[in-house]
């Protein structure tokens, strides 16, 4: 698919802390990307919420599935990484995708991804804080974030997201709602959710 690989060793991992981009913990592919410095001016506006650990394509292939993207959805990735999802979906499906990072790094490393795939028209990556943007549009909302950031996340996709938006988390469920459905895939775990009609909006 064309998409720029990078690798997070243990002990980057533990340097980074609250870490770099949009992806949890876990043994992943082996991914090698050089990012290029950057000035004072491009740093985030605060420390990412989680490590940056792709997800592998298997994962991500999967994942789409289970949320039945089709032509006319609107996916966003929330803590996007290097953007994979976002360009899967638009060139397996050509639905317009938006992924948001707050990490600037990985926003270059998305676009390039999506240029090189030819899919840049359909794609928009946004250096974002994900609690503060505007996700209303989604029809498809992709995560691989942590535990406790998808449970703070809970209140704004049950507040912005329009009713029957479909949400996919890789490796994390959401403290409180339950899945519609848990799949696993290349040896991971996938929850998925429908959003519910208002009002009460019960997540059971």
């Amino acid at each position: 698919m064309g998409i720029r690989k990078a690798t997070v060793g243990v002990a980057l991992l533990g340097m980074l802390g609250l870490g770099g981009g949009s992806r949890a913990v876990g043994q992943e592919d082996d991914f090698i990307y050089r990012p290029p410095n950057l000035g004072r001016a491009d740093l985030p506006e605060r420390a990412p919420d989680v490590p940056y650990v792709p997800t592998p394509q298997p994962v991500v292939d999967a994942m789409l599935e289970v949320a039945d993207v089709k032509p006319g959805d609107v996916l966003y990735d929330l803590g996007s990484g290097d953007g994979r999802i976002v360009v899967t979906a638009a060139q397996r499906f050509g639905v317009r995708g938006v992924g948001i990072d707050i990490n600037p790094e990985r926003i270059q490393e998305a676009e390039a991804n999506a240029k090189e795939a030819g899919v840049e028209k359909l794609t928009e990556f946004r250096q974002e804080d994900l609690f503060k943007s505007d996700i209303g549009d989604a029809t498809v909302v992709t995560m691989y974030l942590l535990p406790s950031v998808n449970n703070r996340l809970k209140p704004k996709l049950l507040e912005e997201l329009k009713p029957g938006t479909r949400i996919v988390s890789h490796a994390f469920d959401i403290e409180g709602w339950e899945p519609e459905r848990i799949i696993e895939a290349d040896g991971r775990t996938i929850y998925f959710w429908v959003v519910p009609e208002k009002p009460g909006r019960s997540t059971r």
